[in-house]
């Protein structure tokens, strides 16, 4: 990779990605920055182009077109989909795991195999291809129970059952009703595990694995962790207070395990890998991995970056991560998602967002846009189901938590919706 300013794509247009584009614009070594299909806060920092995070044909082009020098690829559809390989075919770097190794967020089986087969803890499972036979299991195995979707469902293909005929509906939904389509042909069911959640993505390439501050995610939509599963409704940072020997157990038993395993079946993970842990009563337990950034977890955690991301994304293509200085600033963050109306299920689109000016250049409050996009008038308005992430930074977690709710009063839209304990509850 040359040592001049780098011209740079990111492929998503969300708030994982604005998140990207920001620590990316505080490098001196980002040159030109280009976001496709990016968002209306995306576009103050990037040149935004209209081609889908899946069309691959159109990303291999885009990248081609403006001659750039790295191409980031942040969401887990086009991971999954090979979207780097492709790149790396056609001669241009690429940050994200090949299709092979992307496998390890897009089938919750071939997850649940790999972490079997390394003895890498995690929860009792039965992998089911075949309804009947799933609806016979969940029948009669214990409660409560996990069903989830073997492939990809924006981070909303898992129910927790606690009663028998939630999930008996469960399996009917994702088997018999295509609820997810594709992704929920093959379910895997799995035994109850109980204790905090934790989120730690990792940077890897390939052999070395160097964890990042932790985090911890709220999925479900209402307060006190109530209601269905959402891509996320906010996060903290660091999300639990662990102690050398906490950090040097989940490195020596999961983190490290996971990324040998990968190697070792011929499908070298290099990119970010997303570990969703729960830590029960018997120990730390791995919930799911995604391939990629966390989405909100990313705007919690690379604000407290201090090495320059483009140096790290350099090191993990070129295999030196073990000899990369990464420091984080020691200070707590926390994310607030503002979401639509009615998200994760209907909801309107197209409504002003007012307030945003209010914010601009707020220290220590930042606003990444989510589901935004500008009509015909300039007006910023809402684009999708989570619409805003409103983070602050605090020397402690009170108080970053206070700064970001105190932040999200100033921003007004019709329907607004949000969690109110972001980061006082555990889930």
């Amino acid at each position: 990779m040359k040592r001049g300013p780098l011209d740079i794509l990111i492929v998503g247009g969300g708030g994982r990605e604005h998140a990207i584009a920001w620590s990316l614009r505080r490098s001196p070594r980002t040159g030109s920055l280009y976001c496709a299909p990016g968002n209306a806060g995306i576009a103050a920092l990037a040149e935004c182009v209209d081609v889908a995070a899946t069309d691959l044909d159109g990303q291999v082009a885009l990248a081609r077109e403006k001659a750039v020098d790295l191409v980031i690829v942040a969401p887990d559809d086009p991971l999954a989909m090979g979207l780097v390989d492709r790149l790396e075919a056609a001669g241009i770097p690429a940050f994200g795991p090949r299709r092979a190794a992307a496998r390890i967020e897009a089938s919750k089986s071939f997850a649940k195999d790999l972490m079997r087969k390394a003895g890498i803890p995690t929860a009792d499972y039965v992998t089911f291809d075949n309804p009947v036979e799933a609806l016979s299991h969940v029948s009669e195995c214990p409660l409560p129970v996990v069903v989830k979707a073997d492939g990809l469902a924006l981070g909303k293909g898992v129910r927790i059952c606690h009663v028998r005929e939630e999930a008996v509906q469960a399996v009917a939904d994702m088997m018999q009703q295509e609820a997810f389509g594709q992704a929920g042909r093959r379910v895997v069911v799995e035994s109850f595990m109980t204790g905090p959640e934790l989120t730690v993505l990792a940077f890897s390439d390939g052999r070395t694995v160097v964890p990042m501050v932790s985090s911890r995610d709220h999925k479900r939509a209402f307060d006190g962790d109530q209601g269905p599963n959402t891509g996320g409704m906010g996060a903290v940072a660091p999300g639990a207070d662990l102690s050398p020997a906490q950090e040097k157990d989940l490195a020596d038993r999961i983190f490290q395990p996971t990324i040998d395993a990968l190697r070792e079946m011929g499908s070298e993970f290099r990119g970010v890998l997303y570990f969703g842990l729960m830590l029960t009563p018997d120990g730390p337990r791995v919930v799911e991995y995604n391939a990629r950034f966390g989405d909100p977890e990313a705007q919690a955690v690379l604000p407290l970056l201090e090495t320059d991301l483009v140096d790290i994304v350099e090191a993990v293509l070129e295999g030196r991560l073990a000899s990369c200085d990464i420091r984080w600033s020691g200070r707590s963050s926390c994310c607030v998602v503002l979401a639509s109306g009615g998200y994760p299920g209907s909801y309107r689109k197209g409504l002003p967002i007012g307030g945003l000016e209010s914010l601009e250049g707020m220290q220590d409050v930042l606003v990444f846009h989510a589901g935004t996009r500008r009509d015909g008038d300039g007006q910023v308005v809402t684009a999708g189901g989570r619409v805003l992430g409103v983070t602050a930074v605090a020397n402690d977690l009170d108080s970053a938590i206070d700064r970001a709710y105190e932040a999200c009063e100033s921003i007004r839209f019709e329907g607004r919706m949000m969690r109110r304990d972001i980061g006082r509850t555990h889930p």
